[in-house]
């Protein structure tokens, strides 16, 4: 079985591993210049990189159908600048997966694939896709919705450590970020986490820098440039995250309840 995955950052990634440690060949796309923070745990660093681990997978950038195919043959994850995930249209797989956490739908169909899964709020099980996950935090996360939508996006993160909003770290103005941190270090509420053009980026709490942009990304005021994670050094920054399993788990439960139906 193949499955495209659209978009390549943390919470699509945890999706990723548990899909490869299934068996099951995955191919990945996302932008050009990713904009993933989280990137110890975010496959679309094959980008950038060329090649990255999470965990105990490899993923290397694919330019090519040919290329494709020789990473799933070697048994690593290919992952393709390819922001219209035009892969999907000469791979044919038999799933597509949108993980890519518009919050909107920016342009999937039921039609894409045999079985078309939303991640998160935007999707309507039945409408635009055969099942949805549930991505946000509480008792639902990583449920398999069948007919109706994920919980609406509030706006607000969910509550770790105490901290929702004052986790994130966001651009203060439009220009080009860079990180003035390491994801993996301890910082203070009000240390200096990073500058706009000069203009500084403070982070808002406590605790480990979790995810942060690489250098040189244009960044748009109030994009999302990284994030802190309150509960400080216990905190491991290189596997995913319970979310990520979690929303990963459900996409593997969709695909196998449906396979036999739909495939």
């Amino acid at each position: 079985m193949l499955v495209v995955i659209k978009g390549a950052g943390d919470l699509a990634s945890g999706i990723a591993l548990r899909l490869h440690h299934s068996k099951i060949d995955v191919v990945m796309t996302d932008l050009p210049v990713p904009l993933a923070v989280r990137r110890t745990v975010a496959f679309s660093e094959a980008i950038r990189l060329g090649s990255t681990e999470v965990e105990d997978v490899k993923a290397e950038r694919a330019e090519n159908i040919d290329e494709v195919k020789d990473c799933l043959a070697r048994g690593v994850i290919p992952v393709l600048a390819d922001p219209e995930a035009e892969i999907v249209k000469t791979m044919k797989p038999e799933v597509v997966v949108d993980a890519i956490l518009a919050k909107i739908n920016t342009g999937t169909t039921k039609n894409d694939a045999k079985m078309v899964i939303g991640v998160g709020p935007g999707f309507t099980a039945g409408k635009d896709c055969h099942a949805v996950i549930e991505t946000k935090r509480g008792h639902t996360l990583g449920r398999v919705i069948r007919k109706g939508s994920a919980i609406p996006n509030t706006g607000v993160p969910g509550n770790v450590g105490g901290q929702t909003i004052r986790r994130l770290i966001k651009a203060p103005t439009d220009g080009i970020f860079h990180p003035e941190k390491e994801i993996g270090d301890l910082v203070k509420e009000g240390d200096r986490v990073g500058n706009v053009d000069g203009v500084p980026v403070y982070a808002l709490t406590d605790g480990k820098v979790r995810g942060l942009l690489q250098d040189g990304v244009p960044v748009t005021k109030g994009l999302k440039s990284g994030d802190v994670d309150p509960r400080g050094a216990t905190v491991d920054h290189m596997t995913v995250s319970d979310k990520a399993a979690s929303i990963g788990g459900g996409v593997l439960e969709a695909i196998l309840s449906y396979a036999g139906e739909r495939l």
